[in-house]
């Protein structure tokens, strides 16, 4: 029987530790940037490569209210 998939843990690391690097919310964690900004990146398309990546699974994850998912790994991480 296969394991079922489940969110790969280093990618929700990965949230709650980067910073956004420019823009509106430069310096604001991944995790912490406001839903409306994520959805005009969902319009206008998210950037290439891994801050792409990262910016469209916390959309999915807001999106879906599985932000419950990443409080254990802020309060590990907390800065």
């Amino acid at each position: 029987m296969e394991k079922p998939m489940g969110p790969d843990p280093n990618i929700l690391l990965e949230l709650v530790k980067m910073e956004m690097p420019y823009g509106k919310y430069k310096g604001t964690l991944i995790c912490n940037i406001p839903v409306y900004y994520l959805e005009w990146y969902k319009r206008t398309g998210f950037p290439k490569g891994k801050l792409g990546m990262l910016l469209e699974t916390m959309y999915e994850i807001k999106l879906n209210g599985l932000d419950q998912l990443l409080t254990p790994l802020k309060k590990m991480n907390h800065r």
